[in-house]
């Protein structure tokens, strides 16, 4: 059975849950998007007690190959097999025109509520024709046993409330933030659940106590759960398999089981030996070459009679000479890299420290977005980590001390010629058809134009390792989140800024990534503000100062 997953949530309305039988089955899939192969012959099984997560680096094909396991992409080649029903949860929501926060719950317990009636019916007849009317009730009561109809609608609003979710049905879905109506849609997706439950970046957007939820709800789920996320303590509580889609040595999608640290590192074990063969190949390479260059030139030497004495011991050496030459030569064609390049780690560029303040706060507020009045000063290399729920007002103060948002009371003031890199949430707006390639260098004009930054002192795009050569000549209208959020990053730090303000830095990266990342802003000499609910990376910078919001 192939059924599609309509809908923006995902759960085939056509379908009763199949309990321990809910079963997604793929095989030999293969998907090539803008002339690169994001996978191929890639099999795959996912069952009511799965627990995989997609991981790999941004742009490798997590969300596609969620979106194809889901019925929304068709696959080049290969095909899914589903049994029981499917809930998808994306990483972007479009909203249309009279939509409310009712219009997602209503498609969210639809099934459950179509159940109800029909059981109603079936009841109404059963009392009127007897047996004639056994086997519609039979039926009837199984599917809203099976759907657990009669408490759909309390389930969605507990979800509701524990995601911080608005709970008014009549609220337009564009009077919300981006991520209020993701928490909606979240809510409605956990509060009426399918068999498998296919989740793409799910704590995007939440706070602490709708992470504590969120990880519940994925571990008492009855059925199956395949996450793609940059959250690595949702993964570390949740994950029992990891779908590696890296590039690796010998180009296929590595499965590992047994949990988040055994996939750490079975795949640092596997990069560093990748590494270390492509290293001795290139060794050998050079060796091959210079030794072929170094017969060549005995050859030449061999073959040159000089005047006078031993110009015949010269000759009598060059059938030797040749040989050894040609063996050389041999051996440097026979020799071929069959290791392909690793991909590139993050290379932090040399940011300068600077002495005194940067950035001095003094009794700010943001009229509903920062109530509390904040005063704070930040120096040359000092770190800050700024926690607290949604709505506290902590993207609100990095705006501000970024000078991309103004107070309505108090004052900002920042240091004349101080550089400033501001990674916000969501991406700048960038035309569909310009590379990343070319954004950067409209970037270095106008930094070098401002006086920002000289001309030898520019980060280059392709310096940091966070887009290779490929993904530099995409268009950004073809790039996934993860990599517009790198090339975000890569433009911000273009102009080697004294203060970074990073507004929940890990959002749609990778977690090897992430991991180099924190290990980067830890030992950076810049200033770095930071405000994040990953609680991983809270617990990987318990050591800064926290400033806590709400």
């Amino acid at each position: 059975m192939n059924n599609p997953v309509p809908g923006r949530l995902g759960p085939a309305t056509n379908l009763l849950p199949a309990g321990s039988a809910a079963q997604l089955r793929a095989e030999g899939l293969a998907v090539t998007l803008g002339g690169r192969q994001l996978f191929a012959d890639l099999d795959l099984t996912v069952t009511a007690r799965s627990r995989l997560a997609l991981v790999g680096e941004n742009g490798r094909g997590k969300t596609t190959l969620l979106h194809v396991l889901a019925g929304l992409h068709q696959p080049d080649h290969g095909q899914v097999h589903r049994v029981g029903t499917v809930g998808l949860s994306r990483q972007s929501m479009s909203v249309h025109d009279g939509q409310t926060v009712g219009t997602l719950v209503a498609e969210a317990v639809h099934r459950a509520h179509a159940a109800l009636v029909r059981l109603d019916r079936a009841t109404e007849l059963l009392a009127e024709d007897g047996d004639g009317a056994a086997e519609e009730y039979s039926d009837a009561l199984e599917a809203a046993t099976l759907l657990d109809a009669w408490d759909v609608d309390r389930r969605v609003d507990i979800a509701l409330q524990a995601l911080d979710a608005c709970r008014d049905r009549e609220r337009p879905l564009a009077t919300l933030s981006v991520g209020q109506r993701y928490r909606v849609r979240l809510a409605c997706l956990l509060g009426a659940p399918a068999d498998i439950l296919l989740l793409d970046e799910p704590t995007n957007h939440l706070d602490a106590q709708g992470l504590d939820f969120l990880t519940e709800r994925l571990r008492s789920h009855v059925g199956g759960v395949v996450l793609v996320s940059h959250d690595r303590a949702l993964l570390a509580d949740v994950a029992r398999e990891f779908l590696d889609l890296d590039p690796t040595e010998d180009g296929r999608a590595h499965l590992h089981v047994g949990g988040y640290d055994s996939w750490r590192e079975g795949r640092r074990r596997e990069r560093e030996t990748w590494e270390q063969e492509y290293a001795a190949q290139q060794v050998e390479e050079r060796r091959l070459t210079q030794a072929a260059q170094q017969a060549r030139d005995r050859l030449s030497t061999g073959w040159r009679p000089d005047k006078g004495t031993g110009k015949h011991q010269r000759q009598s050496r060059a059938p030797g000479l040749v040989r050894a030459f040609n063996r050389d030569l041999e051996a440097l064609e026979e020799h071929r890299l069959t290791v392909p390049v690793p991909p590139a780690r993050l290379r932090w560029p040399d940011l300068p420290g600077h002495h005194g303040a940067l950035v001095r706060c003094t009794e700010v507020t943001v009229a509903g977005r920062l109530a509390r009045p904040i005063s704070l000063e930040i120096d040359g290399g000092d770190k800050l980590l700024v926690t607290g729920p949604n709505g506290a007002g902590k993207s609100t103060l990095l705006g501000c001390l970024a000078g991309v948002v103004a107070p309505d009371t108090g004052e900002v003031w920042r240091r004349r010629g101080a550089g400033i890199g501001a990674l916000i949430q969501e991406v700048p707006r960038w035309p569909d058809d310009a590379t990343a390639d070319r954004l950067h260098e409209r970037q270095v004009g106008r930094l070098v134009s401002a006086g920002e930054v000289s001309d030898d002192r520019v980060v280059a795009l392709g310096a940091t390792g966070l887009l290779d050569r490929e993904a530099r000549r995409t268009p950004v209208g073809r790039m996934s989140e993860g990599q517009r959020r790198r090339l975000h990053l890569a433009l911000e730090l273009a102009a080697r800024p004294q203060l970074l303000v990073l507004d929940e830095p890990t959002n749609h990266l990778s977690m090897a990534l992430v991991d180099e990342l924190t290990e980067a802003v830890c030992a950076t000499g810049a200033a770095v503000v930071v405000a994040t609910h990953d609680r991983q990376l809270v617990r990987d910078l318990a050591s800064w100062p926290e400033l806590r919001l709400g």
